[in-house]
């Protein structure tokens, strides 16, 4: 496939690499609707043992596409509708039964940060730079990460993320937990891909399995966190201050 997601596949590893690098890989409705139907084709692909999501250019993902702010928050249909895709992704992710191995370099914000946190196995770059922009601008964060935050970080350090929205780099992001390995930032996807090529020779079901048990045991009910964030954040977005914080960003960042 090719447009704003591009997906490649070898030695049993599907790669999709968001791929809209003159906006550092920011999330519009074609990057969602492609990502998703990119991670349909590798889950559907019996002979992909094992995903890695990459970001092309300086970036992995800088999070909602801020000039498209306006046409998002038009109505509550459409509002909804780019929320659900938002989500639909996560679903994809977290719930689908093939490991998914991230390359994150460059910026990992917002969205972006959340599919980070998404993945299985996180490789970072050293010079990533992450933060939760969300909450000081009136929106809410989605992709499950009000579930799985808590569970890798704590209750303590997940509201400092998201209530502060401070920068932190890739060695803050592996004490964290939230990277699971940092290397240097030209040794990312090549440490990624090497890594999902050695989960997708793995027995498969036994692997299956073990993603099905670990995301689904105990009290993560990333189903249920993912409903209440998408009510807040379609509230977040209908709410005309959200927009005008958003466009205000937008200037004073060029």
């Amino acid at each position: 496939m090719a447009g704003t997601v591009l997906l490649e596949t070898k030695e049993g590893v599907a790669t999709l690499t968001l791929n809209r690098p003159e906006c550092l890989n920011a999330l519009n409705d074609a990057l969602l609707a492609d990502l998703c139907a990119g991670l349909d084709a590798a889950l559907a692909d019996e002979a992909v043992g094992a995903l890695v999501l990459r970001g092309a250019g300086r970036a992995f993902c800088s999070g909602d596409d801020l000039k498209e702010i306006e046409h998002q928050s038009a109505g509550e249909e459409q509002v909804r509708a780019f929320i659900e895709s938002i989500q639909a992704v996560t679903r994809r992710l977290v719930l689908g039964d093939k490991p998914v191995v991230g390359a994150i370099h460059g910026w990992a914000v917002g969205g972006g940060l959340e599919w980070a946190i998404n993945c299985d196995l996180a490789v970072f770059g050293a010079g990533t730079r992450c933060f939760f922009p969300e909450i000081r601008w009136g929106m809410f964060p989605t992709g499950g990460v009000t579930a799985i935050l808590p569970r890798i970080v704590g209750l303590a350090k997940t509201r400092e993320l998201l209530l502060l929205g401070e920068t932190f780099d890739a060695g803050d992001a592996l004490a964290m937990g939230l990277a699971w390995k940092v290397v240097r930032n030209d040794a990312v996807f090549e440490t990624a891909h090497e890594t999902a090529a050695r989960i997708a020779a793995l027995p498969r079901a036994a692997v299956r399995d073990l993603k099905r048990v670990l995301n689904r045991a105990g009290s993560f009910d990333i189903e249920g966190a993912m409903r209440l964030e998408t009510e807040a954040t379609v509230r977040c977005f209908l709410d005309p201050e959200t927009v005008e914080r958003v466009k205000g960003f937008g200037s004073e960042s060029g």
